[in-house]
C-alpha cells in the first residue's frame, strides 16, 4: 500500500479535489468523483466498488482504527492535517475520511428495467432523496434528462446516502433517448383524473418525475401511457417531488 503525507495546500491532488467539492458537474471534466465521509466510503466497498485512493486526516489515521481500516481498503492513502482536509469539505462539520474514485462510465439503457425518469429535477437534495427511494423500493435504473442536477455531484451523493452504488445511473439524456425503453412511462401530474391508489399501474414501469416548479414537460407527459396524481385530503396543492417519488415507488413495489 502506498501511504504518503500531504502538507501543502498547493498539492495538485488537493487543488483538484477542492474544485470537485465546489463544482457540481466538475467530475465530468476531471473524470474523478470525491466521496466524503465514512458512510459513503463504506457503501462503495459494500457494493464491490474500488476507490483509487483514500484521504484521511492525520488525527484519524493515528487515533480512529475504524476509519484507518477504511482508508487502508484503497491502494493509495494520503494523510493530511485537518485544516487541509477541511478545505475539501462541503459539510458544516467536515468528515475525516474521503475516497477518490474514477467517474463511472454511463451504462447503456436497460430497456426492460423498472426505472425513474428525472425531468429537470434541479435540487440536489431532491435528486439524492429520489435515488434513495428508488434503491429502497427495488427500482434499478435512473434516467436523468438534461437540466437535472448532476447525479454524481457532492450534494447529490450525500443526499443519496450510498444509493448510487446499487443503481444504473444515466444522465444527460434527451427525450428521444427514452424511446429505448420497453416499459410504459407513468407520469406524475396534478391535472389528471387518475388517482394513484385506484390507477391501473403497469408493473414494471418508468416513473416520470418533473421539475420542482413546472412539473413534467408537456411533451414528455404526452409520451406517458398513464398519468396519475396522489390524493391529498389535507388540501395542499402538491407534494415535494422527492416525497411524491417515495409514495409512487412504494405503490409500485406494493403491487409487484
Amino acid at each position: 500500500m502506498d501511504v504518503q503525507t500531504l502538507t501543502s495546500r498547493d498539492n495538485p491532488l488537493l487543488v483538484a479535489l477542492r474544485k470537485l467539492a465546489r463544482d457540481p458537474g466538475g467530475y465530468r471534466k476531471a473524470g474523478l468523483v470525491w466521496l466524503e465521509g465514512d458512510h459513503l466510503c463504506r457503501a462503495l466497498l459494500e457494493r464491490g466498488g474500488q476507490p483509487q485512493q483514500a484521504l484521511i486526516t492525520d488525527k484519524a489515521w493515528h487515533e480512529r482504527p475504524a476509519l484507518r481500516a477504511l482508508a487502508e481498503a484503497a491502494p493509495k492513502v494520503r494523510v493530511l492535517p485537518e485544516h487541509l482536509f477541511d478545505g475539501l469539505s462541503g459539510l458544516e462539520s467536515p468528515a475525516a475520511l474521503g475516497y477518490v474514485l474514477a467517474a463511472p462510465e454511463a451504462p447503456a439503457i436497460d430497456a426492460h428495467a423498472a426505472s425513474v425518469v428525472l425531468d429537470r429535477v434541479q435540487d440536489a437534495g431532491n435528486v439524492g432523496s429520489i435515488l434513495r427511494s428508488a434503491a429502497a423500493f427495488g427500482v434499478t435504473q435512473v434516467l436523468a434528462l438534461r437540466g437535472t442536477a448532476a447525479l454524481w455531484s457532492p450534494k447529490v451523493l450525500r443526499a443519496g446516502m450510498g444509493a448510487h452504488f446499487g443503481l444504473r445511473l444515466i444522465e444527460g439524456l434527451g427525450l428521444d433517448d427514452l424511446a429505448t425503453l420497453q416499459v410504459p412511462l407513468v407520469g406524475t401530474c396534478l391535472a389528471t383524473a387518475h388517482l394513484l391508489p385506484a390507477a391501473a399501474l403497469p408493473v414494471p414501469c418508468a416513473w416520470v418525475l418533473g421539475h420542482e416548479g413546472q412539473g413534467v414537460a408537456a411533451e414528455l407527459l404526452a409520451r406517458c401511457a398513464l398519468t396519475v396524481r396522489i390524493p391529498q385530503p389535507g388540501g395542499e396543492e402538491s407534494l415535494n417531488v422527492a416525497a411524491a417519488a417515495a409514495v409512487c415507488l412504494y405503490e409500485s413495489a406494493r403491487r409487484a
